[in-house]
């Protein structure tokens, strides 16, 4: 037979302790930071929120006073249990050791004000003064003072923190008053330990109900306001997918009609010139691109968790292209870069693109016939980017189209999330200039 013997390490860790050792152990830590850590802080007691239904309905002068109101109340205690612990001494109201128990009695009421938990460590050490002043008294370990004193500590400190605290609170009391029965209670013709124990823990008992109740309000209030956000998106995504919806069936018909019209157009005319075909081609590769880009937009507008192709978005490495594009839609314009042409974050790149773009757009808009030139600076802190046209000759046979300024809204919005600077407005000889500044951080070597 062996005998195998099991040596414990005399170090145990806390992964190794018993659950009832485990839930001493957060009881007492508990107990170190609701009651012990830091217990004399400054903490006044707020102004009472003036949104409830009845509240609200007061008038103005009538509704700042409801905001004292819970500390006029606490006011109104203490000085009821300064008359009470004045006149239940020995001799009541005779002597200064009367009027010193009343003192004694209200401080702790009104230190909840600023203090709470200091208040209830205050209202403990009073209690055996209080006593001790008036020894002749048949009341212990509470005269009647500072009973009605330590009761409301209790309640205020309880409204004033958590649940725990209250329990916390409750059980110091109760050895506090055990530990008066059996060491000092004996001298005394009645004790009230029992009925101070009984009556704060009714009292705790509703604070701490009250306060369930308040938590459970709380997280009702705020998955209504929780729902009522999704309701307001959702309500959103579906108004986005409508007009999304009406604006494929509209503007895409009308743009699909306008490639097929274009491209079937010469076909209608015989020996068509090189210049009429060449506009058509014109036209109908513009419909698609527009129907491309609809699409694109479209999907945006359609859902929250788009994502958009993997499509190349264009640079100024394009402006040519749509240059060309401009030229062939009856726009004379001319490209002017200056500086030392280098690659750019592909923010700048579009940005650029998407207001040279738009400039040209409302060119051709409203000043048909103009003449346009596009300026590109690159310079050290950024690029710089002007588009100017000049007047609309007199008389033109095409007339101006009317636009909702949304165009240069869109250029405004692209220069202010890039942190540039735009201005815009008409030229002295009646044309129309867009200038930008579009700045762009420069990373030295070393920092790479």
């Amino acid at each position: 037979m062996t005998e195998t013997t099991h040596r414990q390490s005399p170090h145990t860790g806390d992964g190794d302790r018993s659950p009832e050792y485990r839930l001493a152990q957060n009881s007492l830590q508990g107990l170190r930071q609701d009651l012990f850590h830091d217990p004399f802080a400054y903490r006044p007691l707020g102004p009472r929120p003036t949104t409830g239904p009845l509240l609200r309905r007061l008038p103005g002068r009538m509704r700042t006073a409801a905001e004292r109101l819970p500390h006029a109340v606490v006011g109104a205690i203490a000085l009821l249990t300064l008359l009470i612990g004045a006149v239940s001494g020995s001799e009541p109201g005779g002597d200064a050791r009367a009027l010193l128990t009343g003192l004694l009695c209200a401080l702790p009421v009104l230190a909840t004000l600023t203090r709470p938990v200091g208040a209830f460590w205050l209202s403990i050490a009073v209690s055996p003064v209080t006593a001790l002043l008036n020894g002749g008294g048949s009341d212990w370990p509470w005269m009647p003072g500072a009973f009605v004193s330590h009761l409301t500590v209790l309640v205020v400190v309880a409204l004033r923190t958590r649940p725990r605290t209250a329990v916390w609170m409750w059980v110091v009391t109760a050895a506090y008053a055990l530990l008066s029965d059996i060491f000092i209670g004996g001298s005394y013709y009645y004790t009230n330990g029992g009925p101070m124990l009984i009556t704060s823990a009714f009292a705790l008992l509703v604070v701490c109900l009250w306060h369930v109740r308040h938590t459970a309000q709380q997280e009702v209030t705020a998955q209504q306001t929780v729902t009522a956000q999704e309701r307001s998106r959702r309500t959103l995504l579906e108004e986005r997918t409508t007009i999304a919806r009406e604006l494929h069936d509209v503007v895409a018909h009308h743009m699909s009609v306008v490639a097929i019209q274009a491209e079937a157009a010469p076909y209608r005319v015989e020996n068509p010139p090189e210049e009429l075909e060449r506009a058509f081609v014109t036209i109908r590769e513009n419909a698609v691109a527009a129907l491309t880009e609809l699409r694109r937009i479209l999907g945006v507008v359609r859902a929250e968790d788009y994502e958009a192709p993997d499509a190349p978005q264009p640079t100024l490495a394009d402006l040519d292209a749509l240059l060309v594009n401009v030229r062939d839609a009856g726009l004379t314009v001319e490209k002017v870069v200056t500086g030392a042409v280098r690659e750019l974050p592909q923010g700048v790149e579009l940005s650029a693109y998407r207001i040279v773009q738009e400039a040209l757009s409302n060119s051709l808009r409203h000043a048909p016939g103009a003449s346009a030139r596009v300026e590109i600076g690159y310079v050290l802190g950024g690029l710089g980017v002007r588009v100017v046209n000049g007047p609309m000759p007199e008389p033109s046979l095409v007339k101006p189209s009317p636009g909702a300024g949304h165009g240069i809204t869109g250029m405004r919005e692209r220069v202010a999330m890039l942190d540039g600077g735009m201005t815009a407005g008409p030229t002295d000889d009646g044309g129309y200039e867009v200038a930008v500044f579009l700045p762009v951080t420069v990373v030295n070597e070393g920092d790479a």
